[in-house]
């Protein structure tokens, strides 16, 4: 018998996303799972319950129908202890729970013998995980979304522009952090023509940064902030203290900080003190996306937009919210991928397989019993180092030479012994006429050697410049042979075979050339925007 999905609509504050849209409901429906959308789930998001109902969802009229029935109910933020009540027993619960800051809720789920995956939870360092990863979603999401609230409290242009009214410089923007936010901010604020800086306590960022139009702005300390599962660490206090002075030359240079620093679990960490928001310019900006956790500017007020200084403080944490519609697709697109992995045989039925990494992450009950957290996943051995090659034992003197060894001076005289007896042998008994190819031959080895090798690579590949310069000697070749003789003897003149080989010569070298030349214009224009 297949499994119903229940999707409840979401009753936490300033929320408007939606756990399901009727694009993922079709295809959660070819899974073989019955999908019930409370009314006006979607609403908030832009989906009507009419489209629900095309998709071939069930609405019901109203919570507690949805949360009575459904075998299975996907939800984004975490449960009230009320929804938790409505909750079938030995149901599965599938959404953010965050298992370490809700404690209490964790023991209403299991006293409903509930089985509760949290998509909080999933082991972002499995590459195969990426496409459950919610949290990524949602961060590029807050990213792109704080520049644009910046946008709209910042009192000028982002690109600088020369008008006939005068001169308008480019907005600074720095970027506390570049995870997932910080990136799609630094991208997102590129694009509008700013000069964007951006610092992480992760070094390895440094390229993302610069690869999306940033500059990376490094703390004169050294120490490695890298944490696990994608995170950073927390720092020690001397670095802590060189990047504050960090901060605040950026903060008297900037016109907008934006802040996304924050490790699950912990406090977000205070970076713009009430010092340097006073040392900022009239009119500029702070969007501080920690602000749920604390915030990292100690004058930001969560879920507000205050002016202190003369700088505008933006603490909203509805952010992803204010995107319900795309943030809603993307989340239920998440969910999918997740049901897809829970429902291999498309019955619509789910199996939670321990034996899969990514889903015994995301368990943190089943069947009542407590899970979480979960042991590290099993992350694939790194590639062993080759062994390195046995030296090789030199052969002694006057015994030959070994490989890649220069030749002795004997044996070079007997080479160059053997070689001019055979030239004599030529000169004193081949005829005149092969003396003379024979020396050209000779003579065309060498300039072409040297013409081939001697090729700088500029806008090719050196086996583009090299094949070219060869097809050039053939060309020249062939056009001596097609060329008319200097005078009428029939002698002189070449015969209709090698005439014709030439002209073949000449066309095949020009296909060449010429689809050399569409090649490279065509990689070149890969990497033009």
């Amino acid at each position: 018998m297949a499994l119903l999905i229940g999707v409840p609509k979401e009753v936490a504050a300033g929320e408007k996303r939606v756990a399901t849209v009727p694009d993922v409901v079709q295809k959660l429906a070819k899974l073989g799972f019955e999908v019930a959308v409370e009314s006006g789930a979607g609403e908030a998001a832009n989906f009507a319950d009419e489209d629900y109902r095309a998709a071939g969802a069930e609405v019901l009229p109203g919570a507690a129908d949805v949360w009575a029935r459904a075998d299975i109910v996907f939800k984004v933020r975490p449960p009230t202890l009320e929804e938790v009540g409505m909750l079938r027993e030995g149901a599965t619960l599938v959404g953010f729970v965050w298992p370490a800051q809700n404690p209490e809720l964790m023991q209403a789920l299991q006293a409903r013998r509930a089985t509760v995956l949290a998509i909080d939870c999933l082991p972002r360092q499995l590459s195969r995980a990426q496409k459950m990863d919610a949290l990524t979603s949602m961060a590029g999401i807050s990213g792109y979304r704080a520049v644009i609230e910046a946008a709209n409290a910042f009192g000028r242009f982002f690109n600088g522009q020369i008008t006939a009214a005068g001169k308008i410089p480019p907005a600074k923007v720095f970027i506390a952090g570049a995870g997932v936010a910080g990136l799609a901010a630094i991208g997102t604020a590129a694009n509008l023509g700013a000069i964007v800086r951006a610092n992480d306590t992760r070094a390895e960022v440094a390229d993302q940064v610069v690869s999306l139009g940033g500059e990376f702005v490094k703390v004169d300390y050294e120490e490695e902030g890298s944490g696990g599962g994608g995170y950073a660490k927390v720092m020690s206090e001397g670095f802590q203290a060189a990047q504050r002075a960090m901060y605040a030359q950026q903060a008297r240079e900037v016109d907008i900080i934006i802040t996304t620093a924050l490790i699950p679990g912990k406090p977000a960490p205070k970076l713009i003190t009430a010092e340097m928001v006073q040392s900022m310019k009239p009119g500029s900006v702070i969007v501080d996306l920690a602000a749920e956790q604390g915030g990292n500017c100690e004058l930001t007020v969560p879920g507000e937009a205050v002016v202190r200084h003369g700088v505008t403080i933006i603490g909203y944490t509805d952010l992803v919210s204010r995107l319900a519609k795309q943030s809603s697709t993307l989340y239920s697109n998440n969910l999918l991928r997740m049901t897809e992995d829970l429902c291999k045989a498309k019955d619509g039925n789910i199996l939670v397989n321990f034996e899969d990494d990514a889903i015994r992450g995301l368990t943190v009950i089943r069947d009542g019993e407590l899970t979480w957290p979960a042991p590290p996943p099993k992350l694939p051995a790194a590639p062993a180092k080759p062994k390195a090659a046995a030296t090789p034992i030199a052969a002694p003197k006057g015994h030959g030479h070994g490989a890649g060894e220069p030749m002795s001076v004997k044996s070079l005289a007997v080479v160059f012994g053997i070689g001019a007896v055979l030239f004599l042998l030529v000169g004193l008994y081949a005829p005149a006429a092969f003396l003379a190819h024979f020396t050209v031959f000779v003579l065309a080895c060498f300039v072409g050697y040297m013409v081939v090798w001697n090729v700088t690579p500029s806008l090719h590949t050196p086996l583009m410049s090299v094949t070219n310069a060869i097809s050039s000697i053939i060309a020249i070749g062939a056009l001596v042979q097609v060329a008319p003789p200097l005078s009428d003897s029939v002698v002189d003149r070449p015969n209709a075979l090698i005439l014709g080989l030439a002209v073949f010569a000449l066309a095949l070298t020009a296909v060449n050339m010429f689809g050399g030349f569409a090649v490279t214009r065509r990689m070149l224009a890969m990497f033009r925007k």
